[in-house]
């Protein structure tokens, strides 16, 4: 299958009247079709199934250049796996793809996908790293988004310990930054974490939540004390 092939296939299922609907509320000037996100997801599915992984990877190598919405969301299903063999190729064309994020849509699709390569080889925690210090906000907050996999472990080993604690820095290097998608991204994380690390998350709003913009410190404490209640 072709780009262009998956572009008329998307575009089978635009809603009509949608596209500018969507435009107005993502707000990037680039091409939406009007394909809710289940129609979009369903193809990726049907698709990732039909095709070897070089072919995936070509199709959403040249989605992704289409810069059409809902072919970047395709393309980003076609290689969210959990499983993936001689999975290098997917992971360069995911961190490639990540200086261009320019939504939080988009990005955060991706970032589902590179969850699953990053659990799947922690070692490339180190070609994450250097986002943090990128110019591009979009970039920097991916640092965070696809690193949740770590608040989310119940029994962590001594490694996602350090991963956790590393990833924390981060965040915590992240609070004079008074941009509303990277408050809302530490946040995210602190609040994720709180359902199995609470302590972890005290002691970071101790040290540094005077510095959070206010919407933030209170949605990563919203679930501490749902944390303290003892099993039922």
């Amino acid at each position: 299958m072709t780009p262009q092939d998956a572009i008329a296939a998307l575009e089978r299922h635009a809603v009509p009247g949608r596209s500018a609907e969507m435009a107005a509320y993502h707000k990037v000037p680039r091409r939406y079709l009007g394909v809710a996100n289940p129609d979009t997801n369903a193809l990726g599915t049907d698709l990732r199934r039909s095709l070897t992984l070089p072919e995936r990877v070509a199709l959403a190598d040249g989605l992704w250049r289409s810069d059409i919405f809902e072919a970047r969301l395709l393309a980003a299903r076609l290689l969210t796996q959990a499983r993936i063999r001689e999975d290098g190729p997917v992971w360069d064309l995911i961190r490639g793809w990540v200086p261009e994020f320019d939504s939080w849509a988009i990005a955060d699709h991706v970032c589902m996908a590179g969850m699953r390569r990053l659990s799947a080889d922690p070692a490339r925690l180190e070609d994450v790293a250097p986002w943090i210090e990128s110019p591009q906000m979009w970039t920097r907050r991916a640092a965070l988004v696809i690193t949740l996999p770590w608040t989310k472990q119940t029994h962590p080993s001594a490694a996602d310990l350090a991963i956790r604690d590393r990833v924390l820095g981060w965040a915590a290097g992240y609070v004079p930054d008074r941009e509303w998608f990277i408050q809302k991204a530490v946040a995210w994380w602190l609040r994720d974490l709180s359902k199995h690390d609470p302590d972890r998350v005290r002691a970071f709003l101790d040290a540094h939540g005077a510095g959070m913009k206010p919407f933030a410190r209170r949605e990563a404490a919203r679930l501490l004390a749902q944390a303290d209640q003892p099993p039922e």
